[in-house]
């Protein structure tokens, strides 16, 4: 901070009195809500500031740089307000950002439509038109426009859409109408900002996650999604993660000749430093001579570091290695899904980067596993992983469902998520209760070990989920409707939970959108055929071993299906 401080003494010294009038008026928050690319800039550490970037280029670029008035209409938009008849009264429409790219087109803005709040928004531009009903637009919370227009009425006076389109929409200005009740219009004449469909899209991940609303944050930007914006940016985002996987880039490094029995799949994401650590560690393993690792970068900034880390490591351990390259960030999903089709094996093992082998025999005993144990407990398993300080980190998960509370237009009402949680997290390393083989309703994507064909068949990971988060859940769920339960065996990691990858504000945006999708996908099914909650995993064991022990003792006993994790004895009463 010091340092930031002595930067902006020094620019300061080089402006004139006009300038430092700048400085005094302006308004970090409203210069990065109105300039989403200079937020996204900012984020990724281009600039320090948005200041640092207006004192650069925003001035003469004309950017907006002031908190809001209830006067002041856009700087940067050429607005024009129809004439209508003086008895017809108009709210006050601000558009602050109309943005588009080749796929894509978001707007933001407020208006002081407490009143006679918006019912739908009409673009038109050259050869194309969207309406926005209400399902598209959502509503959010304005701290500086309420003080602006000193209004004590708590509404949203914030407005934001996002629409996906699967032809190209050609560029130009565009006319945008704001429709209130009783077709009372306030029509703007908008020259979008153009921008690329990646960038646009964090742009609205980000605005997705910064936004503000009346109580639950966290609850309100989910219901703001919920009817209809959610699918449009998960349609879009799934556009943007095939185009950026139908170029990828592969590289192999393969010093042994041999051909694996099974293919480490790792993702990384701004961190290509893990690659030459599990390189060291795990070649330290017996048999990891029938093992080759396939890395994939969603990060095109660390190709470089990356090949030459590959290239060394492989010279120096011994290891087969791939580098699967990516121009941009295609989500675990999507990059994992392309790693895999150059896996040289029919066993894939899906790793992250921050976990390790816990012992010297790992590989060994994983082998072992996958070649003698029965089909239905390695066809797609997990094992237990643990923190750097020897207590559990996973041993399996579980589903809860939260019914949090929504406030909303002075009523308030119930909203149903689906939460993902872990087995025994934080429990002492040596209670095995939760590290003994078992089946379980799901396990964690930092380690999952799969059969090739089973994962096929499955489709991979699904691929509507934004960047990470859900996709493992989401692939055991399809994996037990399809007659397979996940499983976890005992052959233990070390997973340094969080380390592996940067994580920035638009990644919490994309969060956002997939706990909505999983809950929108799964809640009803989970419901029905899931205990709740974590089980007495103590009473589930002890069942499982009497059931094995006497493996008939149920067969007279029809009963209703057995809901998963749910303990032996409570599924035949």
């Amino acid at each position: 901070m010091d340092d930031l401080k002595i930067l902006f003494q020094d620019i300061a010294k080089t402006i004139d009195a006009g300038n430092a009038a700048d400085a005094n008026q302006f308004d970090e928050q409203t210069y990065l809500r109105y300039n989403p690319d200079i937020a996204l800039a900012v984020q990724q550490g281009k600039f320090f500031s948005g200041y640092q970037h207006y004192l650069e280029f925003g001035r003469r670029e004309g950017r907006v740089f002031e908190a809001p008035t209830a006067a002041r209409q856009n700087q940067f938009l050429f607005v024009e307000t129809t004439d209508k008849p003086a008895e017809q009264t108009i709210p006050e429409v601000h558009l602050e950002v109309v943005m588009m790219s080749t796929h894509g087109l978001f707007l933001n803005g407020w208006s002081a439509d407490a009143n006679n709040p918006i019912e739908r928004v009409h673009i038109r531009g050259p050869g194309w038109s969207f309406w926005i009903g209400s399902e598209l637009l959502a509503r959010v919370r304005r701290h500086d426009v309420e003080e602006a227009l000193k209004s004590g009425v708590p509404h949203p006076y914030g407005f934001w859409s996002f629409i996906a389109s699967e032809r190209q929409i050609p560029s130009g200005p565009c006319i945008v109408n704001v429709v209130f009740a009783g077709e009372t219009r306030s029509q703007h004449t908008v020259t979008p900002i153009a921008n690329n469909d990646e960038d646009l899209r964090n742009i609205v991940l980000g605005y997705l996650h910064g936004s503000h609303h009346f109580g639950n944050p966290h609850v309100g930007a989910i219901a703001t999604i919920e009817r209809g914006l959610g699918r449009q940016i998960v349609d879009f985002n799934k556009g943007v993660s095939a185009s950026i996987v139908s170029r990828a880039h592969v590289e192999r490094f393969h010093v042994s000749g041999r051909t694996p029995k099974a293919s480490i799949v790792v993702c990384l994401y701004g961190k290509p430093e893990f690659l030459f650590v599990q390189a060291a560690l795990f070649h330290r393993c017996q048999g990891m001579q029938d093992y080759e690792f396939i890395y994939v970068s969603n990060s095109p900034d660390i190709i470089d570091r990356l090949l030459a880390e590959a290239r060394i490591a492989s010279r120096i351990y011994g290891i087969d290695q791939t580098c699967v390259l990516l121009a941009g960030n295609a989500g675990f999903g999507a990059a994992n899904n392309v790693a895999v089709r150059y896996a040289r094996s029919s066993r894939i093992l899906i790793l992250n980067p921050d976990v390790f082998p816990h012992d010297p025999l790992w590989a060994v005993r994983h082998t072992e596993l996958v070649e003698h144990a029965a089909d239905a407990q390695t066809k797609l398993f997990g094992a237990p992983l643990y923190y750097d300080d020897g207590s559990l980190m996973h041993g399996g998960m579980y589903f809860d469902i939260d019914r949090p509370l929504l406030t909303r237009a002075g009523s308030i009402t119930s909203k149903r998520l689906v939460r993902v949680e872990h087995y025994g997290k934080g429990a002492p390393a040596d209670d095995a209760v939760f590290t003994r083989p078992r089946p379980v309703a799901a396990v964690t994507g930092a380690f999952i070990s799969v059969d090739r064909g089973w994962f096929e068949r499955l489709g991979g990971f699904t691929e509507d989920y934004v960047f990470g988060h859900y996709e493992d859940a989401d692939l055991c769920l399809k994996s037990t409707e399809q007659g397979v339960s996940p499983w976890l065996q005992d052959i233990r990691l070390w997973h340094l939970e969080g380390k592996g990858s940067s994580r920035l504000p638009v990644h919490e945006g994309g969060s956002l959108v997939n706990r909505w999708l999983f809950s929108h996908t799964w809640a009803d099914r989970i419901e029905a055929n899931y205990t709740l909650g974590p089980v007495n995993v103590r009473a589930v064991l002890d069942e499982y071993a009497a059931l094995n022990a006497h493996p008939n003792a149920h067969a007279s006993r029809p009963g209703r299906r057995r809901r998963h994790d749910q303990p032996v004895s409570e599924a035949a009463q």
